[in-house]
């Protein structure tokens, strides 16, 4: 693992969520798999889907209203939530649209909620505004983006990756972005904690990403005993209600977060405003505004990031690749590495923002980086961007957009052709 200003895959665990869920009573609920999985605090190993571990991790984080759309392939997010929400004191609605989706939950967690919502790449277009609307307000909620290939209807039920640079640039104007990208069904679970983490902590929507076969995949998954999952609640305000900025500057660029009907008197819209909310057209509160979106971000760069480091040590080829296809790049590793080939590989489970510090580090005594993705170019360019003093020839792509993985035996071959 690197020992870079990121954190490695193993902090992963140590970062999920945690609050001890109420389990539930087999004498009036029919047995589900949430009851399979807690009676009291035990935790049992079984098999699940991405999707279900997304679903499990939201509500382990705390999550308390749910308002989405069903769109294949992220469905089943919304069914689970749907029945155990309810048993929880939780809300779930089905909204008419993705567009009501994003401003619903925006609304709710300005009422204090812990809210997420599901989609695919159709419906995240549609979100695109209200996610903006979310960063600028700085309202905590949680975007799942289980992505299909593209565009438009495309191919429902078959993976892609086509919406790594939207899930970072798809709203307009400068809004930063913190974006999670896991590879295992357990990692949907973990990444899907961390991220309700992050939006409490920054104050801002985090997008969880999926590829559309790791959300249908199944894999046997023992989950953490609840007392060894960490939750992050938001911070309240402690002054008196007069006092209240609900956009305050502080060292962290973190501020308070009051809920509407807690006494705090503030105001929120999507037009650019000052520390207690209100409009302005001044160019100086206009510049603070900017900056402390982009700042939270820049400035909590090593709370932020995770990357992992897979057989890097000695490696004279490394791959770049991320969710689904860096399984494959595994196990081209291993075929590679008993043939005698150096190869390693670098994983971002933080797509954005980008790790730039690492990446560029970890890639310096490489002579070449392959990077397998499900699109037609879009974290190459980030790789190209970080690698200037390589030539053209040492940045290799390996792309594919018809609905089919790219496998193991498709990164050897490309492996052996830059050898």
């Amino acid at each position: 693992m690197s020992k870079t200003e990121t954190q490695t895959k193993k902090s992963t665990k140590k970062t999920a969520a945690e609050k001890p869920a109420k389990a539930v009573s087999k004498k009036t609920q029919p047995e589900s798999k949430i009851a399979e999985l807690q009676h009291g605090r035990e935790r049992k190993t079984v098999i699940m889907q991405g999707n279900e571990a997304v679903s499990y991790g939201a509500l382990d984080a705390g999550v308390d209203f749910f308002a989405g759309y069903p769109i294949t392939p992220s469905t089943e997010i919304a069914e689970i939530l749907a029945e155990e929400l309810p048993k929880r004191g939780g809300v779930f609605i089905q909204m008419e649209d993705e567009i009501a989706s994003i401003c619903a939950i925006t609304g709710a967690s300005l009422a204090g909620a812990k809210s997420l919502t599901a989609t695919s790449g159709p419906g995240f277009s549609l979100m695109q505004e209200g996610i903006g609307y979310a960063k600028i307000t700085e309202t905590p909620c949680v975007v799942v983006n289980v992505q299909r290939l593209g565009p438009s209807t495309g191919m429902p039920t078959s993976p892609a990756q086509g919406d790594i640079m939207q899930s970072r640039w798809g709203s307009h104007g400068d809004s930063p972005a913190i974006v999670l990208y896991p590879d295992s069904v357990k990692e949907c679970y973990e990444l899907s904690i961390r991220a309700v983490n992050l939006s409490e902590k920054y104050r801002t929507c985090v997008v969880l990403l999926l590829d559309e076969v790791l959300g249908h995949m199944r894999e046997s998954v023992t989950l953490p005993d609840m007392g060894n999952v960490r939750v992050i609640k938001r911070i309240k305000p402690t002054v008196p209600p007069h006092w209240y900025k609900h956009y305050d500057e502080n060292q962290k660029y973190l501020s308070p977060l009051a809920s509407f009907g807690e006494g705090y008197r503030f105001h929120v819209t999507g037009l650019t405003h000052d520390q207690h909310g209100f409009p302005t057209n001044k160019n100086s509160e206009a510049g603070d505004m900017m900056s402390r979106l982009r700042k939270k971000i820049s400035y909590n760069i090593r709370d932020l990031v995770q990357i992992e480091s897979y057989m890097m040590d000695d490696a004279d080829i490394a791959i770049f690749a991320a969710g689904i296809v860096a399984r494959s790049a595994k196990a081209a590793i291993a075929m590679a590495r008993y043939e005698g080939i150096k190869v390693g590989l670098l994983r971002p489970l933080t797509i954005w923002p980008f790790p730039d510090v690492a990446v560029r580090k970890m890639l310096l005594n490489v002579s070449t980086v392959i990077v397998p993705e499900l699109n037609q170019g879009q974290l190459v360019n980030e790789i190209r961007r970080l690698t200037k003093d390589k030539n053209e020839s040492d940045i290799v792509r390996l792309q594919k957009v018809n609905g089919e993985l790219i496998s193991p035996a498709e990164i050897l071959q490309k492996i052996k052709e830059v050898i």
